[in-house]
């Protein structure tokens, strides 16, 4: 998340608001979004509501959710999803801007 936090003016500057779901209870999530001072929405999601509506994957054996990118246009169409398989597979912020300028285009 540091390279996000360091990155998310370039998505603001894209007209994109970035929101990160995560397992932890409200209380949890709250504070560690404090601690870290991160400029993006932070949405606890301990129920996995958010995750079962963008199918992404939980697995047990990988200790929880594999990462999951995904581009919501102001419509609400799913325009760009990415499924990780690992928690290291998460693409760089870069691919994910070039893909906003191409949708934005």
């Amino acid at each position: 998340m540091a390279q996000l936090r360091q990155d998310y003016g370039k998505f603001v500057q894209r007209d994109t608001e970035v929101v990160v779901v995560g397992p932890e209870n409200a209380k949890a999530f709250a504070a560690y979004w404090a601690q870290e001072k991160l400029p993006f929405v932070g949405l606890p999601d301990p129920k996995y509501s958010v995750l079962k509506l963008y199918g992404q994957e939980v697995s047990l054996f990988k200790l929880g959710r594999m990462p999951a990118q995904v581009i919501v246009d102001k419509q609400g169409w799913v325009r760009y999803a990415h499924y990780g398989h690992a928690m290291s597979d998460i693409p760089e912020d870069d691919e994910l801007l070039a893909l906003l300028d191409g949708l934005n285009a």
